[in-house]
């Protein structure tokens, strides 16, 4: 059976491209790579339990010898490339993990597969693609009035996780420079959507809305996110890994630029509306915080390159892909209790103290 191997396919973005990948009864098989830290969820995957298309190695991309035993064993015609660390609060009190994954993972798993590939034939060579999915917080920070991050704005990470990202995207355009590696690049504005880990702005504001906890916002508000469905973003991947060009970076964005209080406010208005509480509005639970450190102020994604060349347009406004996300987490509430544990709760705890 032809198969592709996903990185981090326990994770947010991953689980949901594993699920959707293997949705499809004709789909090439998948081999699940994670290192399953505390952001992933094998229940997540539960729905594949018994299909024999999903194979799951427990594997640290760091790795670099069960990376070789990998490739060799399920001899994969792609690679999909997930795993990273994420979450920009976390790389702030903890850089750490950040350079790890995101920059020795990434440059371990490159190096794992260029062995590989040139072990293959010079067609099944040519058909071989290593797609890196990567972020817009390697752009830095836009003014109100500035234009939006293109596949030629020049990189200006502004915090940990960004710059790990940045030098991750830099390995990959070397690789296929140097090497002449078939890499495609994807970057992503903010993703949402079913199964992410509830650290993340809206599956924490829909997790304390329903407890009735503060709603941490930080400074003002107003700093500007661009929001992609996760269901959008998997078919952004999956055209790209089917018809991008070697070489070359593609960005894919929800075109829905909002600010964060406006997000907190539809989730508050969403949430008063299918499951009212009886106690009033829960905008009433906002809570503003101080603001985190480097806090960028705007990103907003141009994905006309996508649209150009490849067809690809985001089928979710950003309020038919909310309002979905949350009747997800009001009808998978298990799903949320099994990820939320005492470490959770304790970083929680510490970071986001009222």
């Amino acid at each position: 059976m032809p198969n592709i191997l996903v990185t981090g396919g326990a994770g947010f973005i991953g689980a949901n491209f594993v699920l959707d990948w293997l949705a499809d009864p004709q789909a090439d098989g998948v081999v699940n790579v994670d290192k399953l830290t505390y952001a992933a969820n094998l229940r997540t995957l539960a729905p594949l339990d018994g299909d024999p298309r999903h194979v799951f190695s427990r594997t640290d991309i760091c790795d670099r010898q069960a990376l070789d035993v990998l490739l060799a064993t399920h001899r994969p015609r792609a690679v999909v490339h997930f795993a990273a660390e994420s979450h920009v609060d976390r790389s702030i009190h903890g850089p750490a993990a950040f350079i790890e994954t995101n920059i020795v993972g990434t440059f371990t798993l490159l190096e794992a597969v260029r062995a590989y590939w040139i072990t293959l034939d010079a067609e099944a060579q040519q058909a071989f693609r290593l797609l890196h999915v990567s972020t817009d917080e390697v752009f830095g920070s836009l003014g109100p009035d500035d234009s939006q991050f293109s596949e030629t704005t020049a990189y200006a990470p502004n915090s940990p996780y960004s710059a790990s990202k940045a030098a991750s995207d830099h390995l990959v355009r070397a690789y296929f420079h140097t090497y002449g590696l078939p890499v495609l690049t994807t970057n992503c504005s903010n993703n949402y959507g079913p199964y992410q880990f509830p650290e993340k702005l809206i599956p924490l504001v829909i997790a304390n809305a329903l407890a009735s906890k503060p709603l941490p916002v930080y400074g003002d508000g107003l700093n500007i996110r661009d929001w992609l469905h996760v269901m959008d973003h998997c078919r952004a991947i999956r055209e790209v890994l089917s018809r991008g060009v070697p070489g070359e970076t593609y960005n894919v964005g929800g075109i829905n630029e909002r600010t964060n209080l406006d997000v907190v406010h539809a989730i508050c208005d969403l949430l008063d509306e299918m499951r009212p509480d009886g106690q009033g509005s829960r905008r009433r639970l906002i809570k503003f915080v101080p603001d985190r450190p480097g806090h960028d102020r705007r990103y907003a994604i141009d994905a006309g390159k996508l649209a150009r060349e490849l067809g690809w347009a985001p089928l979710e406004t950003f309020e038919s892909g909310l309002r979905k996300t949350v009747q997800w987490y009001l009808d998978n509430q298990a799903w949320v209790e099994s990820v939320t544990s005492g470490e959770y709760r304790q970083w929680m705890a510490q970071h986001y103290a009222t």
